[in-house]
């Protein structure tokens, strides 16, 4: 049997194999199988429901699907490369096992909204998925924060040294921006949580179908609102792939840190040799390619994200075959954030840190200036002019090659009478590091409070994904339970 059988209406030629090769989506949309079958099963239940086919059959449909999902499981399906997808696939199989009656299972659907349903069942399970390898990296890097809150490094801005802060304060500032990654994947979740089974090629359809049944056999919270809406939008696609792009910016980030801490110019991190390559000629190499190679493919997904929004924004309402094209780069994305976050998290729990460099390099560069700004401000000095005579300390400090901590008092008070002994109480880089105690700040009592409520925020999604998991299977046990 070729397409034609399925899609032949006014033609009478076959269709040529060229064609068929060049329109054919097996290659992508077979990752959507079980999905298909699961929306299927929801539809075969939904027309013996409203009595729109005979019992008989119905059930034969269900046992058959059924009987199909078994052979997925078993890893016995076969795909025959004639038919232009999955769908067509799962049909012909479905009418091979059950005869003629096969062939009412499409009543009331269309191919528009079978495979727009069929997408996001599988979006679901892979943005849970997502998720959870998102928080396994943010977990390993809060045990980093953990054993870390006393170790001192310079904090940076525009990759100049800047402030001193711990290694604590540094590894949380990714936690939290992955977190966030992890709640804007949740975000997409909710708004794609509407199923688009019923709405047929565009109009609905004549038949008394239920939506809410099969939503709700589904797992949705509630059918999709409106069928031309439902067969032609993917904008849950597009920002799904945003959501991973902006995962895999945020480990690209963390990845490049990574590569020059290990460098020998900066010593802070030394990278575990599982996790790390050599060189075909030169044999004192260990290279971080794990990190490269995050860094790399994070141009993938921002390359996906770009041909999802040109492929959508020029397209009319309603379905178009452009959409096909929609699953490469979803599949490609979401692949990639899942299997950089799972390296990435072993990256990071193996590799030494050497606290002496970070701390030697806190103490240069004269991080401690804002410091000395600081107290003379408390000392009754306007911040404005206590800015200006810092920034004379240091120009003095670099000409004389002294820290600020190595001048005297005499030469302190070169500079301003309102300097005293207790001076040097707050140059120490630990010091200013403590006294940084507000709200998010880089104290070891402000990340005790930041690594607690990072801990919070991925219990409460591992909480969410257990009930999603819990709500999914429930459903799944329900249509696969035979008739």
């Amino acid at each position: 049997m070729t397409r034609q059988a399925l899609s032949s209406g006014i033609f009478e030629k076959e269709i040529d194999g060229s064609t068929l090769g060049f329109t054919s989506s097996l290659d992508v949309d077979s990752a959507l199988a079980f999905y298909d079958v699961m929306g299927s099963l929801a539809h075969a239940r939904m027309l013996k429901e409203q009595k729109i086919i005979p019992a008989d059959d119905a059930d034969d449909i269900i046992n058959g699907l059924i009987k199909i999902v078994e052979s997925m499981e078993k890893g016995e399906f076969e795909i025959d490369e004639n038919l232009e997808d999955i769908h067509t696939n799962i049909e012909f199989k479905l009418t091979e096992l059950i005869g003629p009656a096969g062939g009412k299972l499409h009543t009331g659907r269309s191919r528009n909204d079978q495979v727009a349903t069929d997408l996001r069942m599988y979006l679901r399970d892979v943005i849970l998925e997502a998720v959870v390898d998102l928080d396994v990296l943010s977990t390993s890097l809060l045990k980093i924060a953990e054993d870390h809150e006393d170790t001192v490094m310079p904090g940076y801005t525009h990759m100049q040294h800047a402030q001193p802060i711990t290694l604590a304060q540094h590894m949380l500032a990714h936690v939290f921006r992955l977190s966030r990654d992890a709640d804007r994947f949740f975000d997409a979740l909710d708004r794609m949580d509407g199923c688009p089974l019923g709405s047929a090629a565009l109009a609905g359809t004549t038949y008394p179908i239920d939506r809410n049944s099969t939503a709700k056999a589904l797992g949705f919270r509630a059918p999709t609102q409106n069928s031309v809406d439902s067969v032609s939008s993917r904008d849950h696609v597009s920002e799904t792939v945003f959501s991973a792009a902006m995962a895999t910016v945020d480990m690209s980030s963390l990845c490049e840190e990574l590569i020059l801490w290990s460098t020998q110019e900066f010593k802070f991190i030394e990278m575990d040799e599982s996790y790390s390559t050599g060189s075909s000629i030169m044999p004192q190499k260990k290279n971080p390619d794990v990190a490269e190679l995050i860094r790399g493919r994070t141009g993938a997904v921002v390359g996906n994200l770009v041909s999802l929004l040109v492929m959508m924004k020029g397209l009319p309402l309603s379905y178009n075959r452009d959409l096909q094209e929609d699953k490469r780069p979803l599949i490609d994305s979401l692949s990639i954030v899942s299997d950089c976050a799972n390296m990435l998290s072993k990256t990071v729990s193996t590799m030494k840190v050497n606290k002496d460099a970070m701390l030697s390099a806190a103490e240069m560069g004269y991080t401690n200036a804002t410091e000395l700004a600081d107290y003379l401000v408390v000392m009754g000095v306007p911040f404005r002019e206590a800015h200006d005579i810092v920034g004379k300390c240091v120009k003095y400090c670099i000409s004389e090659k002294k820290k600020l901590e190595e001048l005297s008092l005499k030469e302190f008070r070169k500079f301003s009478d309102f300097v005293w002994k207790d001076v040097y109480e707050t140059l120490s880089v630990k010091t200013c590091v403590e006294r940084r105690t507000t709200y998010g700040g880089t104290s070891s009592a402000s990340t005790d409070m930041q690594i607690s409520e990072a801990i919070s925020a991925i219990m409460e999604r591992d909480d969410r994904i257990r009930q999603e998991t819990q709500l999914i299977e429930g459903c799944w046990d329900a249509l696969l339970e035979k008739v």
